[in-house]
């Protein structure tokens, strides 16, 4: 009878673990958007286009050849499919609508929480095992103000700009398979997907690109503020923070289309 005792009191600290880091997450959101009437002190400018330049342009390379192969991989599935039936010039359709309204904001979502987040929460980390925030509190400097805020302001402004550029590149690596390989020419495939893919497909992406811009910034920086243990204590914060933003990202990702499309 002592195993399942012991069981309920483990799972039980597990879940109100959970509930505080939850609650301790979403108070340093909060308080990280009351200090954006900040965003635009000199101090501030400066480190926001930091992180921008981070998120956005050292991100460019890898996002580019995933959005491209993302986009041909989705045109070469469905268009084999389709050709059995003969109308795979409906590819077009089908990778624009796949891109912009699910897969463009997701795969963006995913190679930023791998690079911009992980790194987000070593740094931040690494400050905590070194008393940098201490310091930082000692000379009344709210790390939520000086850390966070910037770095939330700044996925938020370019996970939107990154989905976009993934949908272009999606759909145009799908039309490159059209045409090299499913003899769909450029115009039809162009005419189908303009004409299936919906503004609300495009503001229903962007807003899931911000979204997960929101939730990389809030756990990448929460688990790095949770960091103890030393350089080893980094590695699993990094490691967590990866973690839980995936998952997040999925779950999220499923529950947003499920509320704007059925």
């Amino acid at each position: 009878m002592r195993y399942p005792a012991h069981s309920a009191r483990h799972f039980g600290s597990q879940v109100l673990q959970l509930m505080h880091d939850t609650g301790h997450a979403m108070y340093m959101l909060l308080e990280a958007v009351c200090f954006t009437r900040y965003v635009f002190t000199q101090r501030s400018r400066h480190e926001i286009a930091t992180q921008m330049f981070t998120t956005g342009i050292k991100s460019l390379a890898v996002i580019t050849v995933v959005a491209l192969f993302t986009g041909m991989i989705l045109a070469l599935q469905t268009g084999l499919e389709l050709r059995r039936y003969g109308q795979e010039v409906y590819i077009g359709s089908a990778v624009a609508v796949s891109m912009i309204r699910e897969m463009g904001p997701f795969m963006t979502g995913l190679i930023i929480a791998a690079s911009v987040g992980s790194a987000i929460a070593a740094q931040i980390g690494t400050m905590v095992v070194s008393e940098e925030i201490a310091a930082l509190e000692v000379m009344s400097i709210n790390p939520n103000r000086f850390l966070v805020m910037p770095r939330l302001v700044a996925l938020v402004v370019m996970m939107p700009i990154l989905a976009v550029y993934t949908n272009i590149l999606g759909v145009l690596g799908g039309a490159v398979v059209g045409t090299t390989q499913l003899g769909v020419s450029v115009q039809a495939y162009m005419d189908n997907a303009m004409q299936f893919a919906t503004n609300k497909d495009l503001y229903v992406g962007l807003f899931k690109a911000v979204v997960f811009g929101i939730v990389i910034a809030t756990v990448s920086c929460h688990q790095g503020f949770m960091t103890s243990e030393g350089a080893v204590g980094v590695g699993k914060a990094t490691r967590r923070a990866v973690i839980i933003s995936f998952l997040v990202i999925l779950v999220l990702g499923y529950m947003i289309t499920r509320l704007f499309y059925i």
